[in-house]
């Protein structure tokens, strides 16, 4: 199954990296000096560590003859600047929310004024934005009751057993509902609460298909890759 991720992403820091020059960057990455500028991690979630993000970003930059030929990252549209983008963007994610998407359906669209057509809405600004809008009118603990009562209904509808004994995984799956529909919950909540920018994507779709904000990673500084 294919996760689904969401980050939450300082624009600001990312726009004075995309405006630094790559040998800059390979530089600072190789001298550990952007660490210090990173956003604080949020102790409730999974990001990317440092030394994994410098060691990817280097190794990049240094097998890329396309990348390293240029001044500026904003203004090269290769396949490769596109990664480097991606990679940037989560060196300046505060956190990371990940889960199968085949569950969004189950937590998102429920929330949304109309249904999800294909697991690609799940990508477009609008369908986080209804559903950023939605979550504020309710609680942490209420949304996921809903969810797991949701989730139980359409169990039954389908004539399957909601009994522990006769399904050892009912009450895992129903706790792993619980976890990730309350983690959504908050990572949604600190977006509204701070200037972070939401990044979306999903494993396997090339870097600029990413959307950061209300704009593909390949366009986002004006770019068309």
């Amino acid at each position: 199954m294919v996760d689904v991720m969401l980050h939450l992403v300082d624009r600001g820091l990312l726009d004075e990296i995309m405006s630094m020059k790559v040998e800059d960057i390979s530089s600072a990455m190789e001298g550990s000096s952007l660490r210090a500028s990173r956003p604080e991690a949020d102790p409730r979630f999974h990001r990317d560590f440092d030394v994994d993000l410098e060691g990817e970003v280097l190794e990049l930059i240094d097998g890329s003859a396309d990348i390293g030929g240029v001044e500026q990252l904003s203004q090269a549209t290769d396949d490769a600047s596109m990664e480097l983008r991606l990679l940037l963007a989560k060196w300046c994610s505060s956190a990371q929310w990940r889960c199968w998407e085949a569950r969004l359906f189950l937590y998102v669209e429920p929330m949304l004024e109309s249904p999800v057509e294909d697991s690609d809405d799940f990508l477009l600004p609008g369908v986080w934005d209804q559903f950023s809008e939605a979550l504020s009118s309710t609680d942490r603990s209420s949304y996921s009751e809903s969810v797991v009562l949701d989730w139980m209904s359409r169990r039954e509808d389908m004539g399957e057993t909601m009994e522990p004994a006769e399904d050892p995984m009912i009450l895992p799956t129903m706790e792993s509902h619980r976890t990730l529909s309350e983690s959504l919950f908050n990572i949604m909540e600190s977006l509204r609460r701070s200037e972070m920018e939401l990044m979306a994507g999903r494993e396997f779709l090339e870097a600029g298909g990413w959307m950061l904000g209300r704009a593909k990673l390949s366009e986002a500084w004006g770019s068309q890759g």
